[in-house]
């Protein structure tokens, strides 16, 4: 086989200039810093995003692919492994690095896997030395809040000591560009009804004060010359629509997921964290939106920091605009499932915030991103997943 059966630069001009990108399919071998070649497919399916464009500085600095590469750390996860289909088929090669201590190797489908931690200085420099990517997309962490606040100190080793690692290992290979995922977890107890970026940063809990504090290594890093943008994401759900990929968390502890398995007898009842909030009808409310849809953010965030300083930062919020309490979300998922959610009521979670809706305007005036699935796409996209998804025991 080829090193490449298409023309890469073909792939960033359509990309960039916003024309029609037909659909192309191309193989290619990337040969694996351990020196095994490895063979994917890349398909170009859809569309550029609109707002700014994907130009070469940045998505080509230093690549030795035809086409730029991107290293996603967590990209075996739920959401990376979103992130990883969304950069392949915009023409970008996405490597993903991750332990696969919570990631599936079966998740990966569109590029090579570099099996490491963020936290191995000698194994960045390996991978990093061989595949040079043009950007990095950070998802690696832990996510869990309630194992937060009973393991803090774990959370901040393996959520900002190795991010600091990783950070630093960007800055000494030169790696222009991050990608951080966040959380809306950080501004804590909303003062307004929805979230803007500007809100006071006030986390209730470990996990969020770890990631809110990963923000803060990423300002000082701009001074560098490590541009980054973190996303600030909201709940994310649902799955990927061709059935190939979605949310696997051993525990699951997500709402959407949890009430599927229930639904559909593959799980217990669910339990309803808390039913005296102070909302209209006692339990949390969120904000969903589409593990899809957060992938493409972030592509426009890429394109975004191609015409930003060297020395920028910047913050976006990604949801859905719309806030839903956790029964209204069982009483959606009783509609398209045809049958009851069994559930019980269970005590507060502590950590939880009783009401996270976002503001997502700057996102969608900066990177020309807005979210396309609603609520019942997620819960159908989550049934369907839930069904056939492989399965591993405790």
């Amino acid at each position: 086989m080829a090193e490449t059966a298409c023309d890469g630069s073909q792939w960033l001009q359509a990309i960039g200039c916003g024309t029609h990108i037909p659909i192309v399919a191309c193989s290619r071998r990337l040969r694996g810093a351990s020196g095994e070649p490895q063979t994917y497919i890349a398909v170009l399916t859809t569309p550029p995003m609109s707002g700014a464009s994907l130009s070469t500085p940045l998505l080509q600095a230093g690549s030795k692919a035809s086409h730029p590469t991107v290293l996603v750390a967590g990209g075996a996860g739920y959401i990376g492994s979103h992130v990883c289909k969304a950069l392949a088929e915009a023409g970008v090669a996405p490597v993903c690095y991750d332990t696969l201590e919570k990631g599936h190797a079966w998740a990966v489908k569109w590029g090579p896997l570099e099996q490491g931690d963020i936290g191995d200085k000698s194994r960045l420099d390996e991978v990093l030395g061989h595949y040079t990517p043009a950007a990095i997309i950070h998802l690696a962490g832990y996510i869990e809040v309630g194992e937060s606040v009973r393991e803090p100190d774990r959370y901040w080793q393996n959520n900002v000591a190795k991010s600091e690692i990783l950070i630093e290992a960007c800055l000494r290979h030169g790696v222009p560009a991050m990608v951080f995922s966040s959380t809306c977890a950080v501004y804590g107890l909303p003062t307004m009804e929805v979230l803007a970026e500007d809100h006071p940063l006030a986390p209730l809990n470990p996990y969020a004060k770890s990631k809110a504090e990963i923000e803060g290594v990423l300002v000082h890093a701009a001074k560098s010359g490590l541009r980054s943008v973190s996303l600030r994401y909201f709940n994310a759900t649902g799955a990927d629509a061709d059935g190939t990929i979605g949310e696997a968390h051993n525990p699951e502890t997500h709402l959407l997921p949890l009430a599927a398995d229930a639904v559909l007898g593959l799980g217990p009842p669910l339990t309803i964290l808390g039913a005296d909030y102070p909302t209209p009808d006692g339990s949390c409310i969120r904000d969903f939106v589409h593990v899809s849809d957060l992938a493409q953010a972030h592509l426009s965030a890429l394109r975004w920091m191609t015409n930003a300083p060297s020395d920028c930062h910047e913050v976006f919020n990604l949801g859905g605009g719309t806030g839903y309490s956790v029964r209204e979300v069982l009483v959606e998922t009783e509609r398209i499932a045809g049958r009851p959610v069994p559930y019980t009521l269970g005590p507060r979670r502590p950590g939880d915030s009783p009401r996270l809706v976002a503001n997502f305007s700057k996102a969608s005036a900066k990177l020309g991103w807005a979210p396309t699935r609603d609520l019942a796409t997620q819960i159908e996209d989550t049934l369907r997943w839930r069904r056939s998804m492989p399965r591993r025991q405790p």
